[in-house]
C-alpha cells in the first residue's frame, strides 16, 4: 500500500501508522459553536472527497479533542484508507479480486 501524501509504502498497518505520525495535520477538528458537538474532517488527496463525521460525544470536557487527538487521527486515517482501497485501487475492499468470483 502507498501513502497518499508521499512516497512511503508498506503494509496497511505500517502505512496507517505512518499517516498518523507524519501526516496528522491532514485531519482537522471543529466544535459546533451552537451545540458543542465535535467533528473531525479529512479529504481524500486523490479525489478531494471530504468526510466530516461527528466524534462520539462522551462529555463536554473542553480538553477532549486534545486528550484524544491520537485516537481521532487513527479513526480518520482508517476511514481514508478504506475509501482509497475501495475507490482508487484495483483491489476489492475485502481482499478479493475485483469483479468477485
Amino acid at each position: 500500500m502507498d501513502c497518499p501524501y508521499c512516497e512511503t509504502t508498506g503494509d496497511r498497518q505500517g502505512v496507517h501508522r505512518h499517516l498518523v505520525e507524519k501526516h496528522g495535520d491532514r485531519v482537522s477538528t471543529r466544535v459546533d459553536p451552537e451545540h458543542g458537538d465535535r467533528f473531525y474532517r479529512i479529504a481524500c488527496p486523490q479525489c478531494d472527497a471530504p468526510w466530516e463525521r461527528q466524534i462520539k460525544p462522551r462529555s463536554k470536557d473542553p480538553t477532549f479533542l486534545e486528550e484524544f487527538d491520537l485516537e481521532i487521527r487513527l479513526v480518520a486515517f482508517d476511514m481514508l484508507l478504506h475509501h482509497i482501497r475501495g475507490e482508487h485501487s484495483d483491489e476489492a475492499p475485502n481482499g478479493a479480486a475485483p469483479g468477485g468470483g
